[in-house]
């Protein structure tokens, strides 16, 4: 069901509900203020509403297309304003980005889910519970709805600032997955930043709506949501270039590693030259007086030199001095 509550709230208390035309028919009749609850509507549930509440043909757009960032935008005496809550899951240490839009206008505000987070039924019960806050209009509405979004980051920082740590002990641990979890979280801190940096100047902006709107000097309600807003934004950017560091710090390692089994390798191949040279020498020293024995050993009868008397000795020396030369050599060469 689109619909999920639409009500008239007289004075912050709620009177009636009902259809969507009944409810703002009422809040307009009644000077009341309708709020009108959402989930994921279809495109002529949107323009059906557009119609009726006048809503500007860009942020209806925007509405149904679904995956914007967070941002507010001023529509004559709208506003039109986008939030990314975001929640962290326990089981598979990840971020969930879901996405809120609120319209608001001087009786009405509209609030259009596209995921299940955040709950705005929990919202809506705990501002019936104080009238007086309800009693300020749509924009105590859209406080209270910043308010929960800005909350819900708490935890949500806490558990990327665990995943970190985390990090930070494995990262010398010579484990290679945590390359591919430091870009996890990587992803992960740029999609939260996405949805908190605009939050600092789009909660300005309504402090000088609401202040226009109201006559008042200040809107200290928003001013609180900006300040907590702030600080989120400086943690997730001290996580962005502390994941930076992490990343560095891993490929000098790994860079390390690599330049470790490089040397190894090259001292194996040099000492495995060493060998290969070591037994090419002694293959050519031997080799020499097995060919004199070899050419001498054939036992042909017309051979000149198999009655010679200093035969013998002479292959003997032959043998002897081609073997001493060589090793001199090699020697020499440093191949032995």
């Amino acid at each position: 069901m689109p619909l999920v509550d639409a009500a008239v709230y007289v004075e912050g208390r709620r009177e009636s509900d009902g259809s969507i035309a009944d409810v703002i028919t009422q809040a307009r009749t009644r000077g009341g203020m309708a709020w009108i609850g959402l989930y994921r509507p279809n495109e002529s549930e949107m323009r059906q509403l557009a119609l009726l509440l006048d809503l500007h043909p860009l942020a209806v757009e925007d509405t149904l297309k679904g995956h914007q960032r967070a941002k507010l935008e001023r529509y004559g005496d709208k506003t039109f304003l986008v939030l990314q809550p975001a929640r962290y899951l326990d089981e598979s240490e990840t971020v969930e980005f879901g996405e809120v839009h609120l319209f608001i206008g001087l009786d009405f505000v509209i609030t259009v889910r596209h995921a299940e987070n955040p709950d705005l039924a929990a919202v809506r019960r705990r501002l019936e519970a104080t009238p007086e806050v309800l009693a300020q209009g749509p924009y105590a509405v859209a406080w209270a709805i910043c308010d929960d979004v800005v909350d819900q980051y708490a935890p949500v920082v806490a558990g990327l600032e665990n995943d970190i740590d985390e990090i930070e002990d494995e990262l010398f641990s010579g484990d290679p997955n945590v390359s591919k979890r430091i870009f996890g979280l990587q992803r992960e801190v740029i999609d939260l930043q996405h949805a908190t940096v605009p939050l600092v100047d789009m909660f300005d902006r309504m402090q000088q709506i609401v202040t226009a709107s109201t006559g008042k000097a200040e809107a200290p309600a928003f001013r609180d949501v900006d300040d907590h807003a702030k600080r989120v934004v400086d943690r997730v950017d001290t996580f962005r270039a502390t994941l930076g560091s992490a990343l560095t710090v891993h490929a000098t390692l790994v860079e390390q590693q690599s330049n470790e089994e490089m040397r190894r390798m090259t001292e194996f191949g040099l000492e495995q030259n060493d060998q290969v040279k070591k037994v090419s020498s002694w293959a050519a020293i031997l080799f020499a007086p097995t060919l004199v024995g070899t050419i001498y050993g054939m036992n042909f009868d017309n051979m000149p030199e198999l009655h010679w008397q200093f035969g013998y000795a002479l292959a003997l020396t032959l043998m002897a001095a081609t073997s001493i030369t060589l090793y001199l050599v090699f020697k020499r060469k440093g191949w032995l």
